[in-house]
């Protein structure tokens, strides 16, 4: 299940049904993606990315973060000060008895992590993001 009353309330530019959505990712990105989990820490190999690049959403291919952006946070998760102009919508998160910021993808409506105000300067933030929910594509040489 998707996101409950959030995902009968809003609508996106890239949507799809859930039999497309189960056709086109992983279970594991499915879990996360469609239904609000949480990848294991450390589990993903993007927490270990260090090249030049762009992060963007599995889905639907939505650019959302430049690696400029990322830092190592100690976390397990891949971690950003900023996301891309317009690439992320965030909402309040009031699950597992504590509130929280949740990102999603401004394109597709997928979950990708939350946001904390924990981060380096100069913006403060600490974008904790699934990587199982993003692809990576390293800039040209």
């Amino acid at each position: 299940m998707f996101g409950g009353a959030k995902a009968a309330e809003e609508h996106f530019p890239y949507e799809l049904t859930d039999a497309e959505w189960r056709a086109k990712l992983t279970p594991e990105q499915y879990r996360v993606l469609r239904g609000h989990g949480t990848e294991r820490p450390g589990s993903c190999a993007l927490n270990y990315e260090k090249r030049a690049g762009t992060f963007s959403c599995v889905g639907c291919s939505q650019p959302l973060f430049k690696s400029g952006k990322k830092f190592e946070s100690g976390t397990g998760w891949p971690s950003f000060d900023q996301p891309l102009d317009g690439a992320v919508g965030i909402t309040e998160d009031r699950s597992h008895l504590m509130v929280r910021t949740e990102v999603h993808c401004a394109n597709c409506g997928g979950h990708l992590g939350h946001v904390f105000p924990d981060g380096p300067p100069p913006t403060g933030q600490r974008y904790c993001i699934n990587g199982v929910v993003m692809d990576f594509e390293p800039a040209a040489a």
